[in-house]
């Protein structure tokens, strides 16, 4: 028996309706992303070029026998194209390197392909690295959040492969946090650097195949008007779907994002980083947990806990952040116990990330002595991790977590309408 699938009602504000219908098989079938779709046709979308692969460990594909592999050990053994690079991103290629550490270029060991480092001082490929090549291919997970640097170095490399006249390819991957959730203030062009180079929403709702479309559609990167662009879009994935709806194994994007869970957190709690409150890292559970030496967790836990924020409860915990070899050298407050809250999230359908970090980022400042509160912010930090300078001064002139959401639903709704020629899956959901 088929069960019916139909279009999905805006029953939330991250929400958009599509007039489709479409039946799918009773059981669940697992996605097939770009990448594996690009194997499983023996290349043929790369038949007879030589390209560079701009890509990390999350380029995971299966084998013939059903085992893992990364792509580049496929793309290099396969008889109808040549690996000519390999350009790594933010933490590296094939490993993980902790945020800040630099990514060197040199050879890979297990190919002997040249590789190129795109993190650090030079973040873009140059001319005369794709000089040889017929096309850059992208695959990267990506985690949903603009402030995540592999969506940056997507377009940069987009420019780079527009300046040399040869094609670019996404391998398309989901969404972990979903194609619904879009929150926050749209990027200010002032506040835009390598860590949020377009004016979309904190949380876009976009596959980066998707994202890619647009950059090049709507001009967020200059250059890119005559750029030949290819999407090999997944199968069996549409917007509702979470990570834990795809049947895919969670490789870590970079090493505080251990799993899908801290995905969805991250797109919210990550408005900590570098602000007078530990946002996790030094602990096994980054973003998750938040904290500091001033804190008092029951009061914080029953504040966040009254304003009943949807899909999500917070427990009182008591940490000391440490050094973790690949994860945090030197976390805020290391060596202190510390004081704050546990995110649970116990309905991921409803729970929406970047409204519940203003919440959590509204409590911790009025809980703040207030002789501190002076220093609480690291004010071009946060003015790049939000887009704006609005989200602090609106903190520190008294608004509430509610006329916040509210100033960016013009910006959310603005961006939804102007996304929507370039999203390549539809809305569904499956009727009992």
């Amino acid at each position: 028996m088929l069960l019916l699938a139909a279009v999905l009602l805006a029953a939330c504000q991250t929400q958009e309706t599509h007039a489709y219908i479409q039946t799918f098989p009773e059981e669940p079938q697992r996605v097939i992303t770009g990448a594996q779709r690009l194997v499983d046709d023996d290349f043929s979308e790369l038949a007879g070029w030589n390209v560079g692969l701009v890509t990390n460990q999350t380029a995971v594909v299966d084998t013939a026998d059903g085992g893992p592999a990364h792509l580049i050990d496929r793309i290099h053994t396969a008889p109808n194209v040549s690996l000519g690079a390999i350009f790594g991103p933010e933490h590296g290629y094939r490993g993980m390197l902790e945020r800040g550490h630099r990514v060197e270029g040199g050879h890979d060991e297990a190919t002997g392909v040249v590789v190129h480092s795109l993190h650090g001082n030079r973040q873009k490929p140059t001319q005369a690295q794709l000089r040889s090549l017929d096309a850059l291919v992208f695959d990267m997970q990506d985690v949903g959040a603009r402030f995540y640097t592999y969506i940056s170095t997507m377009g940069l490399a987009m420019q780079a492969a527009a300046e040399a006249n040869i094609a670019f390819v996404v391998l398309d991957r989901p969404n972990p946090i979903g194609g619904l959730s879009v929150e926050g203030f749209l990027m200010e062009p002032r506040h835009a650097s390598f860590i949020g180079k377009y004016a979309i929403p904190q949380t876009h709702g976009m596959t980066i195949g998707e994202l890619a479309r647009m950059i090049r559609g709507e001009g967020l990167l200059a250059g890119l008007e005559n750029l030949d662009l290819r999407v090999v879009e997944m199968e069996n994935y549409n917007r509702t779907m979470l990570w834990m709806d795809t049947e895919l194994e969670w490789v870590p994007p970079s090493p505080n994002i251990p799993d899908a869970a801290t995905a969805l957190a991250y797109a919210g709690s990550a408005l900590f980083e570098d602000s007078g409150v530990n946002e996790g890292r030094g602990t096994r559970t980054p973003f998750q947990v938040v904290g500091a030496p001033w804190a008092d967790a029951n009061q914080l836990e029953e504040d966040l806990n009254s304003r009943g924020l949807p899909g999500v409860l917070f427990e009182a915990v008591s940490y000391t952040p440490e050094s973790i070899r690949g994860m945090a050298s030197n976390p805020t407050y290391e060596g202190q116990r510390i004081n704050g809250v546990l995110v649970k999230v116990n309905d991921p359908n409803i729970f929406r990330p970047v409204a519940t970090g203003v919440h959590m980022l509204h409590a911790f400042y009025l809980a703040a002595p207030v002789s501190g509160r002076r220093n609480f912010f690291n004010v071009d930090w946060l003015a790049k991790l939000s887009g704006t300078d609005r989200l602090r001064r609106m903190i520190v002139d008294g608004a509430s977590p509610e006329e916040i959401i509210a100033a960016w639903s013009g910006d959310v709704a603005a961006f939804k309408a102007q996304r929507e020629p370039y999203l390549l899956y539809e809305e569904y959901q499956i009727l009992d």
